[in-house]
């Protein structure tokens, strides 16, 4: 999600409301949403990483106003039907541990308002920063044409691309129908459809034969343990998206296989790992990672240069 840039309401006015002077506003819905998400411990990690953030987003979603207003927008009064509607996504989030996403059907990726629902993760990959800046310095973006995104789920990364990469063409592809239904859905509202195309495919299966400048993925990364350890609201999300295997590396490893054969001579491979990082540098030890630093937060992603993937051991260069 994009960041955020809200603050605390006037408390002052907060006051007057609670003492019935006058009709909730946004800034005084937001204090309250996010005292009680913080009071029901629910998990974030969806989009927002705190309560305030996740309650701006509900009320500003309810209220119909756009983040780029900030603070501006908090003395905004909120019709009793509004409130009411707050109350009600609220009382869900905490009840069923329901990932907000899942309950306003809007995530933010790379600047994008995409559509999201039970056939796909939430979009939150700190791949996002990386396409914004055009994966510079590690290709000459000129020079881009071809991108394949290897489980594209909602078509997050695959969409981002082409927003950034004008003159490129992307395949993004996923083994899930209804994960591309979402992707499908995305792509026709920003109007990408000629330069997108959504294939179902078992990881390279679909697009034999083809090269690409940038082969780019957030696949499953999580291990057969840590998935019996994962937060309520994880289990509202396809498990297809976030097992893979018993060290979480299962889907790595096919892309390994693969992607040498897939790249171009100039080409690179993106990959988000998140927390199986530490795994990934022990499992293939000879093989020379870049981790970009991410401005915003977060990392596990990795750089591989095509040459570099000569190093992969041959028991991992299955067909």
């Amino acid at each position: 999600m994009r960041r955020l840039s809200h603050t605390a309401a006037d408390p002052v006015g907060a006051a007057r409301e609670s003492a019935g002077v006058c009709g909730e506003s946004v800034g005084a819905a937001i204090d309250r949403v996010a005292r009680s998400l913080k009071s029901a411990r629910v998990h974030f990690g969806h989009g927002t990483a705190t309560a305030r953030d996740e309650a701006a987003e509900l009320v500003f979603f309810v209220a119909g106003l756009d983040h780029e207003s900030g603070s501006s927008a908090y003395s905004n009064r909120l019709s009793t039907r509004r409130s009411a509607r707050i109350d009600a996504l609220l009382a869900r989030r905490i009840a069923e541990r329901v990932p907000l996403p899942y309950l306003t059907h809007r995530a933010f990726f790379a600047g994008l308002e995409l559509y999201v629902d039970e056939r796909v993760l939430v979009p939150r990959s700190p791949i996002a920063e990386l396409i914004v800046q055009r994966f510079q310095p590690w290709v000459d973006a000129r020079r881009v044409r071809r991108i394949l995104d290897i489980g594209t789920g909602s078509g997050a990364i695959a969409l981002a691309c082409a927003m950034a990469f004008p003159k490129g063409r992307v395949d993004a592809v996923d083994v899930s129908a209804a994960a591309l239904k979402v992707a499908r859905r995305n792509a026709r509202r920003l109007g990408l459809e000629k330069r997108a195309r959504m294939l179902q495919s078992d990881y390279f299966d679909a697009v034999k034969g083809r090269r690409y400048d940038i082969i780019v993925s957030n696949p499953p990364y999580v291990g057969r343990a840590e998935m019996l350890r994962l937060p309520r609201e994880y289990e509202h999300e396809p498990r297809i998206g976030l097992a893979s295997g018993a060290d979480g590396l299962d889907s790595v490893r096919a892309i390994f296989a693969g992607a040498l054969r897939h790249l171009s001579r100039d080409g690179i491979l993106v990959v988000d790992v998140g927390n199986t990082e530490e795994t990934l540098l022990r499992t293939f030890a000879r093989l020379p990672f870049v981790w970009p630093e991410i401005a915003m937060g977060g990392g596990g992603v990795f750089v591989l240069q095509a040459r570099d993937l000569d190093a992969v051991p041959e028991h991992d260069k299955r067909a």
